[in-house]
């Protein structure tokens, strides 16, 4: 899911949060790049010697890669193991997550391109059972859809935390009962209900299944012929079991079932993620027939006028970071992958990873394309592990401290008690109440992680983002249960004596 373009490490809301993660930044990412270094050819032996080291030093258990230049294949390949131990090669099928929306935008916009779709008409012209419980979404456009401006959002319709459709048609009906957060064309927010919609009015406008409709018009011209769409994650490979970190190792996890078709239901392999690429680089031009012009891939990549501060286009985010290279890339996260896909228009490069390793605790598709760019620009990259990999062992420290003083507090309880049995009741009843934040921690963590992502989610989803700070949240609150019924105790064995 990713999945996420989620500027990680942006919203950090509590203090102790704040303090552990403080920590984490400062010490997590070491400079990526050695100043005095000979420039370094783009090659598949460079590309695969850094990915290689990269695999090495943070013990990712695999990836998959595509490099491309223009027209040509630079490198695909895959590497390590799947989590049913599979080698990983450039054919391995892996889940890419949220990469599928530059897939579905296409496919609309190929729509257009026929007459059949205009992007500033009401979806519901199309669409007449796209209807919510807001009557503003009669005036949602597919370009809103697709540039993420509907007014959908997780704060008034978080997805991920309800029960999850089995199909396109399914998924739009649940939205009858949603409201927007904003007015349409107001305001970006990432929601992956956009793209549902997108996908079911190709469906219907087409006449056709939405992975057929992939398929037939965007595959098979592209030879990506081990590629398709699938409606849920139990229908990826492997049903997208993977691999969450914690405390500098990874372990194992199958995916729990999420809907995922048209905004994170693509499978692909390295082969066919380079194709994508050099259409993408090439302006469509890359399949036999071309399957968009060159001015609808452009639309695709430019985010709209308003609101002025939107970097999001169709699937594709535009930005320049720090006077470097201008990129159009996005990301994609679920609990157990994470990928991301770049475009280097100045040199034609295009660059897409995916690792089996899920978001939050393993940004490690992120970190292997910040490399990659750099290799690219003639640099030679260091591997800059995952934040979590430092951050995890500060959250270690925080979770022995929290059992230690939870036992410190269980031991003296006696003496609580005999001090606080000779004063008044809600005076005692005051200094209990202090114990009762962990617990309110841990129980809104999801909510707190959510800001920290821009998404909702629940409890046990931010379990898998982030293992060491479930386990700090839940040994704060087992240590003040423990402390307060303690005290407790003590106290009515000191009532009983008076």
């Amino acid at each position: 899911m990713k999945t996420f373009t989620v500027p990680a490490g942006v919203r950090r809301r509590l203090g102790a949060l704040a303090a552990a993660l403080a920590v984490a930044a400062v010490t997590a990412h070491p400079a990526t790049a050695a100043p005095a270094a000979p420039p370094t050819a783009l090659s598949p032996t460079s590309i695969d010697r850094y990915v290689r080291d990269y695999l090495a030093q943070t013990h990712l258990p695999g990836a998959v890669v595509a490099v491309t230049q223009g027209g040509r294949v630079v490198h695909a390949a895959g590497y390590g193991r799947t989590a049913a131990g599979r080698a990983m090669t450039a054919r391995t099928p892996v889940p890419v997550a949220s990469l599928s929306k530059s897939m579905t935008a296409l496919a609309v916009m190929q729509l257009v391109e026929a007459g059949r779709i205009e992007l500033d008409r009401p979806v519901h012209r199309y669409l007449p059972e796209f209807t919510m419980a807001d009557r503003r979404a009669e005036r949602i456009t597919v370009r809103q859809l697709l540039t993420q401006t509907s007014g959908m959002a997780d704060s008034a319709h978080p997805d991920l935390t309800q029960a999850q459709p089995g199909t396109l048609k399914e998924a739009v009906a649940v939205l009858r009962g949603a409201h927007l957060a904003t007015t349409p064309g107001t305001a970006f927010a990432y929601h992956n209900p956009n793209y549902f919609v997108a996908a079911r009015l190709v469906e219907v406008v087409s006449r056709t299944p939405f992975a057929d409709y992939l398929s037939r018009h965007l595959f098979q011209p592209l030879g990506m012929t081990h590629s398709t769409s699938v409606n849920t994650t139990a229908d990826m490979p492997e049903q997208a079991r993977g691999y969450v970190r914690a405390y500098g190792t990874t372990l194992a996890l199958p995916h729990p079932r999420w809907f995922a078709a048209g905004g994170h239901g693509v499978v692909t392999t390295a082969d066919d993620l380079a194709r994508w690429l050099i259409a993408q680089n090439d302006r469509g031009a890359a399949g036999s027939p071309r399957i968009a012009s060159a001015a609808t891939l452009a639309l695709t990549h430019t985010p709209p006028d308003a609101p002025k501060d939107s970097t999001y286009a169709m699937g594709w985010q535009r930005s320049r970071n720090d006077g470097g290279p201008e990129q159009i890339r996005h990301t994609g996260e679920l609990l157990t992958h994470n990928s991301m896909a770049t475009l280097l228009p100045d040199s034609g490069i295009g660059i897409a990873v995916v690792t089996n390793t899920g978001m939050v605790s393993g940004d490690d598709a992120p970190q292997l394309t910040e490399g990659l760019i750099e290799l690219a620009e003639g640099r030679t990259p260091e591997v800059a592990e995952p934040f979590s990999m430092t951050a995890d062992w500060v959250l270690a420290a925080l979770t022995v401290l929290a059992a230690g003083l939870g036992l410190r507090g269980v031991l003296r309880a006696g003496r609580w008690a005999q001090r606080t049995v000779h004063r008044s009741w809600w005076r005692g009843t005051l200094r209990l109440l202090p114990y009762a934040l962990p617990f309110l921690f841990l129980f809104q963590l999801a909510t707190l992680l959510g800001l920290l992502m821009n998404r909702s989610g629940t409890l046990e989803q931010a379990a898998y983002a982030w293992p060491a700070l479930a386990v700090w949240a839940t040994a704060g609150a087992l240590a003040a249960t423990a402390v307060v019924v303690a005290r407790l105790l003590a106290l009515r064995t000191y009532w009983r004596r008076r």
